[in-house]
């Protein structure tokens, strides 16, 4: 994320948020768009969430599959690392855990591109919370 040196700066950001011109890592998001949030907390990147994050940056993009990979931080599931999040469009948070690559190609060949659940889901125990 890029360094806020002035008001101004800080003032644009708000208004961008604010009016949707510009997406929030808690927001819906933007139309036609997938949001990919790896857990990396001390057990995630023990666990091998470094690779996963770098996997889906790269396949995401040489897919042509528009979407966001953003580095989060632990989400208390330790003994199922690597976590991931997806959050396709309209949809609600979607978990999976114990994600290797083998997974992570599954998740974005069937859940990402055709809405296909597949093995991993952890039921959810939390409530997303959004600004």
């Amino acid at each position: 994320m890029k360094k806020i040196k002035s008001f101004a700066e800080l003032q644009k950001l708000r208004n961008d948020l604010i009016t949707g011109r510009k997406e929030s890592y808690n927001a819906e998001p933007l139309s036609g768009s997938v949001r990919v949030r790896v857990h990396m907390g001390t057990s995630g990147i023990a666990s091998g969430a470094a690779e996963i994050y770098n996997f889906f940056k790269t396949e995401l993009e040489k897919r042509n599959i528009q979407g966001h990979v953003i580095k989060t931080g632990d989400m208390g599931y330790c003994f199922a690392e690597p976590t991931i999040e997806v959050t396709l469009p309209g949809k609600e948070p979607v978990v999976f855990g114990n994600v290797d690559k083998f997974k992570a190609d599954e998740i974005i060949e069937k859940y990402i591109k055709y809405g296909e659940l597949v093995d991993g889901v952890i039921p959810v125990n939390y409530q997303t919370i959004t600004i």
